[in-house]
């Protein structure tokens, strides 16, 4: 259990819709794909209207007080996916930003954003992302979560990415430890 002392957290869950690798079984998901790997198009008509209401989480949180700037936004595997999204795109004022065993699709949309924004030459402070894979993930390739990273830092976010020898499509104690940490020291820079 990921807890902090004066921080709030928070761990939403992903509404129920037909999932589309699943052959349209309903599932918690965050957003449709049309497969599990990064060669298929991205279903913009989930992302988006998904990535909106976590834009309007995160706008509560800013109503009652706590600035955006001290928000942290991740999530595991398609919930770091949607992290990205959301992060990268509608809300770069995030402290930061993490993926555990999470991938973006070779043509996201959030490529081509980050590059509109770094082509403008216009300065934009991206939030630092904190990126985990498995080595042994037998569902999302460990090298699928490596491209996302390089595309990323190439466009500009500053990134760091730990991968774990023995480590499945699963979560692990010493990543959530890392991960504790990666917070607390975010959380407790003075740029903040």
């Amino acid at each position: 259990r990921m807890a902090f002392p004066h921080l709030k957290v928070m761990f939403p869950t992903a509404p129920v819709r037909p999932y589309t690798p699943l052959n349209g079984e309903l599932s918690h998901v965050w957003f449709n794909r049309f497969g599990i790997r990064p060669d298929v198009p991205e279903d913009l008509q989930t992302i988006e209207p998904m990535a909106k209401e976590i834009n309007k989480l995160i706008e509560q949180q800013v109503a009652n007080g706590i600035p955006l700037n001290r928000i942290i936004l991740g999530g595991f595997s398609m919930g770091g996916a949607m992290a990205l999204h959301v992060g990268y795109r509608y809300m770069p004022g995030l402290a930061g930003v993490f993926t555990l065993s999470s991938f973006l699709n070779e043509k996201s949309v959030l490529y081509d954003e980050l590059q509109k924004k770094k082509d403008s030459g216009g300065k934009s402070v991206l939030p630092p992302l904190f990126m985990c894979h498995g080595e042994r993930d037998d569902l999302v390739s460990v090298g699928w979560g490596e491209e996302t990273l390089n595309r990323l830092t190439s466009l500009g976010v500053t990134a760091e990415f730990h991968r774990f020898p023995n480590m499945l499509h699963e979560l692990k104690k010493k990543e959530m430890e890392m991960l504790y940490s990666w917070v607390n020291g975010l959380l407790k820079s003075d740029k903040l």
